[in-house]
């Protein structure tokens, strides 16, 4: 992965592919919706995204496949720490890696940054995140009864970034 531009935000990152990863604005609004509301059984409304964009723990990743948004990582940046709070791909753009490719891309973010761990709650049901988690090296930490709205369980897993280098 490489700069775009040389910004000191380190706003825009070009993929081999041609593909784009940056920050998502409060014109993403409506995109970032879009992908969450074709994702997630139970979606993030167009009110909590701008809340996250708000936050300034907060930021979200926005991964641009041909110039289309394809999927968003929202995560905290909080007390040494990284807490991933939304991974999402729209359907069209499963199954082609970009989910792994934006977890590794904030996983290396953190290090850079020197962050010492990485948290986050998955439904116990998600088997395919669940496994691509334990692929980039999080380990069960606990489980949340009855976490989400619906009544399902939550996975807590976490992940001491320093010590897995990829």
């Amino acid at each position: 992965m490489s700069n775009c531009q040389s910004q000191e935000c380190d706003c825009i990152t070009c993929l081999p592919e041609g593909d784009l990863l940056r920050l998502a604005t409060s014109g993403d609004l409506p995109l970032l919706e879009r992908i969450e509301r074709a994702s997630q059984s139970h979606p993030w409304s167009l009110h909590q995204f701008a809340e996250e964009l708000a936050n300034p723990v907060s930021r979200i990743d926005l991964y641009l496949r041909d110039g289309l948004p394809a999927a968003f990582l929202c995560s905290w940046l909080i007390a040494g720490e990284l807490q991933i709070q939304n991974l999402a791909t729209a359907p069209e753009f499963r199954r082609q890696g970009l989910a792994a490719r934006l977890l590794e891309y904030v996983l290396t973010r953190s290090r850079r940054q020197r962050l010492d761990s990485a948290w986050l709650e998955v439904r116990i049901s998600n088997d395919a995140a669940i496994a691509l988690y334990r692929r980039y090296g999080f380990a069960d930490a606990g489980v949340r009864q009855r976490y989400y709205a619906d009544g399902e369980d939550a996975l807590v897993m976490g992940l001491s970034v320093e010590s897995k280098e990829r």
